[in-house]
């Protein structure tokens, strides 16, 4: 509270805080970090961006918004408002 900083965390003991931050980082973990070795911290943050945008952000069908890429969910938020307007 000094610094004003807000602890993003739910409810003390509640399991599902960080469950989709702990999917991706395994994910990013297991496909990118894991897969080699990088020649410097720049390097190793370029491509762990990447692969995220690139595999993640994009193509991996997640269960938090309903089975769906988040190219997809996205798609389908914009043809809803595009509809509302």
């Amino acid at each position: 509270e000094a610094n004003d900083v807000r602890l993003s965390v739910g409810r003390t003991g509640y399991c599902q805080d960080n469950a989709v931050t702990e999917s991706l980082m395994e994910a990013v973990k297991s496909e990118c970090v894991h897969a080699g070795t990088f020649e410097g911290h720049e390097k190793a943050a370029l491509e762990i961006f990447e692969h995220i945008e690139r595999s993640c952000n994009r193509a991996r069908i997640l269960s938090a918004i309903g089975w769906m890429s988040p190219a997809d969910y996205e798609a389908g938020m914009s043809e809803k408002a595009a509809g509302a307007a």
